[in-house]
């Protein structure tokens, strides 16, 4: 190594300092030194000297990106790389096109601070608390993307999503449900079939485009709904698995008068092609005004389907399989309507007026407290089967 000091064209002293790595490589450092004199020069040049030999050079620091040259690498090396669904990707897009680029696109990854999130939520004061954390959510996953990438060392800010209330999913009651289905039936077969499929299915509107011929079993009266339909890229349902449901005597009957050879579909236009989501939810649309309804959505006919389940007493779980909900906390939306819920609840505080056989002042064996004890029974762990 050798260090040598030489007066700087500037003004001061520079020095430039020669060294091999430790793979035998060739080395130099040339820089003005912060000394006025060349004494003190040769003093700083020596200990930079040490310094070079036991930490090596310091490595350029990396440029940094924007929000905005890096979303287009997040979507490809992310989302589309980890084969996320076409309206997965499609709404990240849109988060980022709408929201995250317009506000933060021109700030360094490594810039954005939680004053800059909180000023980004600021901005979407009249949204929806649900619309407002799925733009903080893909904030926040692009961030962990690029830490994961290496391309900042550390997330940059704190995004904290909003409170939610779980509040109760819209859905027809027994009467207007049949209302619907009597209307639906009177404009056309295509139309009553989907309000069933929804209705008394439980099938979301990708899952009613995508669904084929081949996953109706007749025979054993079940369909396997295993695909899902979004603009004409065909994926696995929501949940990512599949599930079988049992045919109402109503559904299989119209599944059996609706049979055709045009497709392999189910639904689908007269000349075969496949129908649209805007076309499916016309259909509903038109069958509600008929019946005079005020909900008017064909997701409505899910959530009617988990709702008239949990209002005949359905268990949550049985529940959760047949409409596919991969979490039970989405289930669990429906379960106050479960006449088991509050009523039933509600009669064990009438189990002090029984004895311990379960029989009344009058000595006879009363059917709802014998229902009660067995409900405390199970609670407390005692048998009968979960």
């Amino acid at each position: 190594m050798s260090v040598t000091v030489r007066p700087y064209r500037r003004g001061g002293w520079e020095v430039d300092i020669r060294w091999r790595d430790l793979r035998g490589r060739r080395q130099r450092e040339r820089r003005q030194v912060p000394v006025t004199s060349k004494t003190a020069a040769q003093r700083w040049g020596q200990a930079r000297e040490r310094e070079l030999l036991m930490r090596g050079p310091e490595q350029p620091k990396k440029e940094v990106p924007t929000l905005e040259t890096f979303a287009p690498l997040f979507i490809e090396g992310y989302a589309k790389a980890n084969r996320h669904k076409p309206s997965g990707i499609a709404g990240k897009e849109t988060i980022l096109r709408t929201h995250l680029v317009p506000r933060l696109g021109p700030k360094k990854l490594d810039a954005i601070t939680t004053e800059a999130v909180q000023l980004l939520k600021a901005g979407l004061k009249h949204r929806a608390p649900k619309t407002v954390n799925n733009v903080l959510t893909v904030l926040n996953t692009l961030l962990r993307t690029a830490v994961s990438w290496n391309v900042i060392e550390q997330l940059p800010c704190a995004v904290r999503l909003l409170p939610t209330p779980q509040g109760s999913a819209g859905f027809h009651d027994f009467e207007e449900y049949e209302r619907l289905v009597d209307a639906a039936k009177a404009l056309d077969a295509r139309t009553y079939l989907v309000v069933l499929l929804g209705g008394e299915g439980g099938l979301r509107c990708g899952e009613m485009m995508a669904l084929q011929w081949s996953d109706v079993d007749f025979r054993k009266n079940k369909m396997c709904v295993e695909r899902s339909d979004w603009k004409g890229q065909v994926t696995s349902t929501k949940g990512g698995r599949l599930r079988y449901v049992d045919l109402t005597t109503r559904l299989a009957a119209a599944l059996q008068q609706h049979r055709h050879l045009r497709s392999a579909r189910v639904l689908c236009a007269d000349d075969g092609r496949p129908l649209s989501q805007k076309v499916m939810q016309c259909l509903v649309r038109r069958a509600a005004k008929r019946a005079g309804l005020k909900h008017e959505g064909i997701h409505v006919l899910r959530h009617t389907f988990c709702s008239h389940l949990a209002m005949r007493g359905a268990p949550a779980r049985a529940i959760q399989e047949l409409a596919g909900h991969k979490d039970l906390t989405t289930t669990q939306r429906y379960m106050h309507l479960s006449p088991a819920a509050t009523a039933s609840a509600i009669r064990l505080l009438e189990g002090g007026r029984l004895n311990t056989h379960g029989r009344g002042d009058n000595g006879e064996t009363d059917t709802a407290s014998k229902a009660n004890l067995n409900a405390v029974s199970k609670l407390s762990g005692g048998g009968g089967g979960s």
